[in-house]
C-alpha cells in the first residue's frame, strides 16, 4: 500500500493512563514504572524508522501530527521532543504543521507545557470533561474544576495560543442546567476550539458491559446538544462538525483529515491509520507491540481494502459530518439506484434537516442531531 496524496497527516497513540475512565473504549494501558515507558518509546522510533523505509516515504509531506491517547501529557518535554525529532529526521515535516497533543489537567505544568512547545508542539487539546465537582470523580476524572482551569492558564503561560477543550454531556447525573454551567464556564475561558461529545456506552468500556445508573432522559441530552450549540453560536464559534466548535481559522486540521477522507499513517500500540484505499490497526498490548518491533517488524494487526462502494459510503457519512457538507452530484449518484435512500434524502430536506447551497449539500444543526439515521441508510 501506498499514499495517493503528497500530504498526510501522522497520528501517536500514546497508551498510558494513571487512571483508566469508566465510559473509555480507547486502548489504554496502566502506567507502570518508567521503563515500560521507555521500552514503549523506543519501539515507536523504531516504527517510525521502518515506515521510513517504504518506498514512497521520501515523496510525502506531513501537514498533521496528533498525539492522542491514553494520556499523552505523562510523557516528559524531552521525551516528546523526542518523538517529534524521530519523525522530522526522516520524513519532510512541513513548517507550519499542527502538532497536537491530547493532555489531562491533573498531568500538565505549566514547566513540561512550555518543554512541548519548545518541541514545536503548537496545540493542546485539554480533557476537561466537566466543570462539576460532583460530576468528575463520579466518571473517573482525577481533577477538579478549579485544576482544569489551572491547567487552561498553564497552557497560556507556556504560550499556547491554541487550545481546544473537550466536554462530555449526557453524563450520569448531569442536568441540563448543570451542563450549561460547565458551557458558560468554559466559553468564559475563551478556548479557540471546543470538541462535545455525547455520552456512548461502547462495548470496550466498563460502562458499556456492565451497563451504569443515572443516565439522564433523551429530553434532557436533546436540551444540552442544543445548549451548547446556541452559546457557542452567540459567541462566535463555528459548529463545523457534528462534536466539534471553533472560532474562525482554528478549526482542527488533523482531524479535517479524517473527515475529508485523507490520509495518515499510525504510530503506536491500537493506533489507526488510512493509506491509498487501506485501513488498518496496529497490535494493541503494548508487550506486544513493543516485541514485534524489537524484531524489526512492523506492528499492523488488521487491514482492510475497500471497495468502491464502501468508499463512497464513507465520503459521504464522513462529509455529512461536516459543515462543508459533500458535493451534491455524489450524493444524487448514491440515491440514483436506491428508491429507500431518495425517499429518505426527500424528506429530510422537506423537514429542514438537510441543506442544498450551490453545489454542496449539508445537514442542518438540527439534521446534525439525528444524522445516525441517514448514516445506516448511506451504508
Amino acid at each position: 500500500m501506498a499514499p495517493a496524496s503528497r500530504s498526510v497527516g501522522v497520528y501517536v497513540h500514546v497508551p498510558f493512563c494513571t487512571k483508566r475512565c469508566d465510559y473509555c473504549s480507547f486502548n489504554t494501558a496502566a502506567l507502570g514504572g518508567r521503563d515500560v515507558v521507555t521500552r514503549y518509546l523506543r519501539a515507536l522510533r523504531r516504527e517510525i524508522a521502518l515506515l521510513a523505509t517504504a518506498a514512497w516515504a521520501r515523496r510525502i509531506r506531513v501537514e498533521t501530527i496528533f498525539f492522542g491517547g491514553g494520556t499523552p501529557s505523562l510523557l516528559e518535554a524531552d521525551e516528546m521532543a523526542a518523538v517529534l525529532d524521530a519523525l522530522r529526521g526522516v520524513f519532510a515535516v512541513e513548517d507550519d504543521a499542527e502538532i497536537s497533543v491530547e493532555c489531562n489537567p491533573e498531568s500538565v505544568t505549566r514547566e513540561n507545557l512550555a518543554g512541548y512547545r519548545a518541541a514545536g508542539v503548537d496545540r493542546i487539546s485539554l480533557g476537561v470533561q466537566s466543570l462539576d465537582d460532583a460530576i468528575l470523580p463520579a466518571i473517573g476524572r482525577l481533577h477538579t474544576a478549579a485544576e482544569a482551569r489551572a491547567a487552561f492558564e498553564a497552557a497560556r503561560a507556556a504560550g499556547f495560543a491554541n487550545v481546544s477543550v473537550d466536554l462530555m454531556y449526557g453524563l450520569p447525573g448531569l442536568s441540563a442546567e448543570g451542563w450549561s454551567a460547565t458551557v458558560d464556564g468554559v466559553l468564559a475561558w475563551h478556548p479557540e476550539h471546543l470538541s462535545a461529545y455525547g455520552l456512548t456506552l461502547d462495548p470496550g468500556s466498563v460502562w458499556g458491559s456492565s451497563g451504569v445508573a443515572g443516565l439522564p432522559p433523551e429530553e434532557t441530552v436533546v436540551a444540552q446538544y442544543w445548549a451548547l450549540a446556541e452559546r457557542g453560536a452567540a459567541r462566535g464559534y463555528e459548529h463545523y462538525e457534528i462534536s466539534n466548535y471553533a472560532r474562525p481559522g482554528f478549526r482542527s486540521r488533523h482531524n479535517q483529515i479524517y473527515w475529508r477522507r485523507g490520509e495518515y499513517l499510525a504510530c503506536g500500540p491500537g493506533a489507526a491509520g488510512f493509506v491509498g484505499n487501506v485501513r488498518y490497526g496496529n497490535v494493541k498490548p503494548v508487550t506486544r507491540y513493543a516485541q514485534i518491533l524489537e524484531e524489526h517488524r512492523l506492528p499492523i494487526e488488521t487491514f482492510e481494502h475497500l471497495d468502491t462502494r464502501q468508499a463512497l459510503a464513507e465520503t459521504l457519512m464522513l462529509g455529512l459530518r461536516t459543515l462543508d457538507g459533500v458535493p451534491s452530484t455524489v450524493l444524487h449518484d448514491r440515491a440514483t439506484t436506491d428508491p429507500a435512500l431518495r425517499r429518505r434524502l426527500a424528506a429530510w430536506r422537506d423537514q429542514g434537516l438537510l441543506i442544498d447551497h450551490h453545489d454542496r449539500t449539508r445537514l442542518s444543526e438540527a439534521g446534525f442531531l439525528v444524522s445516525d439515521a441517514l448514516f445506516i441508510d448511506l451504508l
